[in-house]
């Protein structure tokens, strides 16, 4: 730091990029999800001295995007925006899943029924949530993501009540009854 005109810090340049990143708005949502959204999720660069400029700054960003995006267009965006700032900036993509979705139809209908028929409650179809192995699925077949829910979920000592395993096993035996019918 003593010899700063002999030097090219990457953090002045990449706290610049994350908030060109940060001021993006992906979109407004739709009738069927939520807005898409970019968190930077991890800043490293590694500098264990605090009198020494660092050769690198990295950050990762992680982008759950509804269907008005796909993931390569998201990195081509993100690339754009870095570039801007620093040409000589390195961008790796990684695309876990696009999003997907199942019009609602005969098979929302038939999930939507068996659950109104073995609680009396009637389901809200919605996209909002996490992300699961559906993602590969959709591309197959029509798919829809039903399940358990609890307090617990995702966490140490996952644990569900054996009534609501019982349940969901009705659940499931009332569709396959209804579709093979």
């Amino acid at each position: 730091v003593a010899y700063p005109h002999l030097a090219d810090n990457p953090i002045p340049k990449l706290i610049r990029i994350l908030a060109d990143i940060d001021a993006v708005v992906l979109d407004e949502g739709n009738d069927w999800f939520q807005p898409s959204n970019i968190e930077v999720t991890d800043l490293e660069v590694g500098n264990p001295a605090t009198n020494v400029i660092p050769a690198a700054a990295r950050a990762r960003l992680s982008i759950r995007f509804n269907d008005e995006h796909s993931g390569q267009q998201l990195i081509e965006r993100i690339t754009a925006i870095a570039h801007a700032v620093e040409p000589r900036t390195q961008i790796r993509g990684v695309i876990s899943g696009e999003s997907f979705l199942t019009s609602p139809g005969e098979l929302s209908a038939l999930v939507s029924a068996a659950i109104h028929a073995e609680t009396g409650l009637t389901p809200e179809l919605s996209t909002t949530g996490g992300t699961s192995d559906a993602r590969f699925l959709s591309a197959l077949c029509p798919t829809v993501e039903f399940g358990l829910c609890n307090a617990t979920m995702h966490k140490l000592d996952e644990a569900v009540a054996v009534t609501d395993l019982i349940q969901l096993q009705a659940i499931y035996r009332r569709m396959l009854e209804q579709a093979f019918a």
